[in-house]
C-alpha cells in the first residue's frame, strides 16, 4: 500500500498497519473543517505575553529577562518597551532585556513596560521595576503570576516564589488584601474562598518580602470575584466535504470539539457523533478566556487536523 504524505495544514493521525483488505475510503485522511467560529462580538484577541522578571540586580551583575509571547494565529511578533533603564538593552525581535548595571547606577528604574504586537494587536506585561542595589547588597527576589479571578464557593490560593541572595530569613506582607482572604507572613500564601456577598473585585493587591534591611514587591494585581460558572459558547463549523488528499469524503461520522482555558491544552472535549451537525453550544463556563477548536472525524475513526482556533473571554 503506498503511504499518504500530507503537507501544510493537513496533518492527520497516523493509520496502523497495511490491511489489504481495507477500502480506499478507510486510508483517506479527512480533510480539515474549513474553521469553527464565534461571532464577532464574542471573539477575543489570541496574543499573549507572560514572565516574571528579576526585580533587583547588583551593581556589576548581569541582568536578562525575556518574555514568552504566543500568537494563536501564527503572526510574527515585534518587542517594544517603555521606561528602558540606561544601562540595559532591549531586542524587539525577541522581547529580551539585558545589561550590566553600574555603580553609578544604584536606584530604582520603575515603570517598565514590556509590549508583543502581531501588527494589528498588542499586549503588554504587567510594568516592573528593576532596583540596582550596591555590591553585597541586593535585596530579595520575588515572583509569581497570581490568578486574577475566582469563583464564588470556590478555593483560591496564590504563594510567590522567594528567595534571598544573602540567605536570611525572609518574612513576608500584603496592603490591600480581600476581606475574605487570609493571609500567611511566613510563606506569603494568600488564600480564601469567597462567599456570594464577596461579588466583586479587589484591587491593588500587593505582596511584599523583606529580609530584615531591604524588600521587594509583586507588581499590584486584582482578583475579581464572579458568581458561579453560567457562560456559553456557540460554536458553528464548515463541514468538510473532501478528504485531504482532494478525493469525495462519504463516511464522514461525526465532530469532536476540544476546549479549554490555556490555548496549547486543550484538555477538555465532548463528541457529536452526528455529521449533520454544524453548531453546538458548550455551557457552564467559568469566567476566563477560553480557546475552542474542532475535527471532524470518519467511521473508521481517522481524525482530521485541529480547526482554526477561537476564544472566547466570559465575564
Amino acid at each position: 500500500m503506498m503511504t499518504r504524505y500530507l503537507v501544510g495544514f493537513m496533518l492527520v493521525a497516523a493509520l496502523g498497519g497495511c490491511n489489504s483488505d481495507r477500502t480506499a475510503s478507510d486510508t483517506a485522511s479527512i480533510a480539515t473543517p474549513v474553521s469553527a467560529t464565534l461571532p464577532a462580538s464574542q471573539q477575543a484577541a489570541l496574543l499573549t505575553i507572560s514572565g516574571n522578571p528579576s526585580l533587583a540586580v547588583a551593581a556589576g551583575g548581569n541582568y536578562s529577562f525575556k518574555p514568552t509571547a504566543t500568537d494563536a494565529n501564527g503572526n510574527p511578533l515585534t518587542f517594544s518597551i517603555q521606561n528602558k533603564p540606561v544601562w540595559a538593552s532591549f531586542d524587539i525581535a525577541s522581547g529580551a532585556l539585558t545589561g550590566t548595571p553600574s555603580a553609578s547606577n544604584v536606584g530604582n528604574f520603575a515603570g517598565i513596560a514590556i509590549s508583543v504586537s502581531d501588527g494589528a494587536v498588542t499586549a503588554t506585561l504587567a510594568t516592573f521595576s528593576v532596583a540596582v542595589t550596591a555590591p553585597g547588597q541586593m535585596a530579595p527576589s520575588i515572583s509569581g503570576s497570581p490568578a486574577t479571578a475566582v469563583v464564588v464557593g470556590t478555593a483560591y490560593a496564590f504563594t510567590p516564589a522567594a528567595s534571598d541572595p544573602n540567605g536570611l530569613a525572609l518574612t513576608f506582607a500584603i496592603a490591600n488584601k480581600p476581606a475574605w482572604a487570609s493571609f500567611n507572613d511566613t510563606t506569603g500564601e494568600l488564600s480564601g474562598t469567597p462567599g456570594a456577598s464577596d461579588v466583586g473585585t479587589s484591587s491593588g493587591i500587593t505582596i511584599t518580602v523583606s529580609d530584615g534591611t531591604k524588600t521587594s514587591s509583586l507588581p499590584a494585581f486584582s482578583i475579581a470575584v464572579n458568581q458561579n460558572a453560567s457562560g456559553s459558547a456557540t460554536l458553528s463549523w464548515m463541514p468538510p466535504s473532501t478528504n485531504a488528499d482532494g478525493s469525495a469524503l462519504t463516511n464522514l461520522a461525526g465532530y469532536r470539539i476540544y476546549y479549554g482555558t490555556n490555548s496549547s491544552a486543550l484538555n477538555m472535549s465532548i463528541q457529536v457523533s452526528n455529521p449533520g451537525v454544524s453548531t453546538y453550544m458548550i455551557n457552564n463556563l467559568s469566567s476566563a478566556t477560553w480557546y475552542f477548536s474542532v475535527k471532524a472525524y470518519s467511521s473508521a475513526n481517522v481524525e482530521s487536523d485541529f480547526s482554526k482556533k477561537v476564544s472566547k473571554t466570559i465575564t
